[in-house]
């Protein structure tokens, strides 16, 4: 093989990679929507490659099942897009910009700012995941999986606010994520936003505050 066939082979490769996750990313979106109007129970495989305009194998190989479709949905939703779910969450730019921001007060502030964006995104498929997770193992299991990660992610970022001398002395990192994973919730902000009518600017405006009260000195 000659040397200059190498880079061509290299260039072909990455374009079906890009090609490939291009294709998932139209599949995962076509499940969003499917499990929107249908339900978990409604939505099947052929409806979602009916609707992705791909082949029901090009369906299975975008995630392990139904299950693993909506999981592959939550994601995209809390991310943004399919793309920015493949990078760590850390690594994000929001996050980043949390992680790195000087001031305790600001990184609660930042925080905050996040979440009204995403339960607007990922409420409305959280419903669908609540309402089929009672019978269906494989989504309870993801429940308390994103449940866990959620609860270490802020675990983290509360040990950031204790080592920097920021969270009241008797709350140790644990405890200090307990508080933000409650008023964070997407109970918290369907109570508030769905059922009393507050704005966006208006739940990010008392989240800020409330954190920045039960957590810093």
């Amino acid at each position: 093989m000659s040397e200059s066939a190498r880079p061509r082979r290299r260039y072909d490769s990455a374009g079906r990679r890009r090609q490939a996750e291009t294709t998932r990313a139209r599949v995962v979106a076509a499940a969003t929507r499917v499990f929107l109007e249908h339900g978990y129970a409604g939505a099947t495989i052929p409806a979602i490659a009916r609707e992705a305009g791909v082949a029901l194998q090009t369906v299975y190989r975008a995630a392990p099942g139904k299950a693993g479709l909506l999981a592959a949905a939550v994601n995209a939703a809390v991310a943004g897009s399919s793309a920015r779910a493949a990078v760590p969450v850390e690594e994000r730019p929001a996050i980043r910009a949390i992680i790195e921001a000087p001031d305790p007060s600001k990184q609660l502030r930042l925080y905050a700012h996040t979440q009204p964006g995403i339960w607007a995104r990922v409420g409305p498929l959280l419903r669908v995941l609540e309402a089929a997770a009672a019978s269906e193992p494989d989504l309870r299991k993801l429940q308390q999986e994103q449940d866990a990660q959620r609860h270490a992610g802020l675990t983290r970022f509360a040990r950031l606010l204790q080592q920097r001398g920021a969270l009241r002395e008797h709350l140790t990192p644990e405890r200090a994520a307990d508080i933000i994973v409650t008023l964070g919730s997407f109970a918290t902000y369907d109570s508030l936003v769905a059922t009393r009518g507050w704005t966006h600017d208006q739940y990010e405006t008392w989240l800020t505050d409330t954190l920045q009260h039960c957590l810093l000195t």
